[in-house]
Order: structure tokens, then sequence, then C-alpha cells
């Protein structure tokens, strides 16, 4: 697999994340000419963010603020779950490509 291949693969991972979640940060990113570590980095902190989002809308809903709804909660709460899986999924791939790279005889 070859640099080319790698980075096509990772900018069709980016391309099939949720809408809102870091997928549209990569692609933005991609779309402004972003360097891969700070598309890196801005993916992260959305993925941060949304599950700080969702732990702090947890916690309103649990002291009973009326204004936080139950589906609101776990709506939140299931889109913090996707991007930490998507985050984990882009962790994977980018150790696997980082192994073949290693392995590649020079």
């Amino acid at each position: 697999m070859n640099i080319a291949a790698i980075g096509t693969q990772l900018a069709g991972a980016a391309a099939n994340m949720a809408l809102g979640g870091p997928g549209a940060v990569a692609a933005s990113a991609a779309g402004a000419g972003m360097d891969f570590a700070s598309a890196l980095g801005s993916a992260l902190s959305a993925v941060s963010q949304s599950g700080n989002q969702a732990d702090a809308l947890q916690q309103q809903f649990q002291l009973g603020n009326p204004s936080v709804s139950l589906e609101q909660t776990m709506v939140a709460i299931n889109k913090a779950q996707l991007n930490l899986s998507e985050a984990v999924q882009v962790r994977d791939r980018l150790t696997q490509a980082y192994s073949q790279i290693m392995n590649m005889q020079v």
C-alpha cells in the first residue's frame, strides 16, 4: 500500500463519518487546505466537546432541569459514543498504516 492509497483511504473515512462529528471537521479541513496535524487536532477536540456536552446534559437531566429532556440527553450521549467510536477507528487505521510503512523495505 502506498502513501497515496493511505491518503485516499483516510479521506474516504472522513467523508463517511457522521455530519457534525469529527468527519465534518476533517472534510472542512481538507477543503480549506489545513495540514494533517491541525485536522486531526480539530477532529479530536470535536470528539471531546461532544463528550463534554453529553456529560453536561446528563448531569442537568439528573438534577431535574425541566428544559432538558430525556430524548435530548440520549441523542447527545449516542452522538458522543459514535464520535468516540469513529476516532478509535481512525486511530486503528493510522496505527495499521504506520506499521505497514515501518515494515516496508527501502
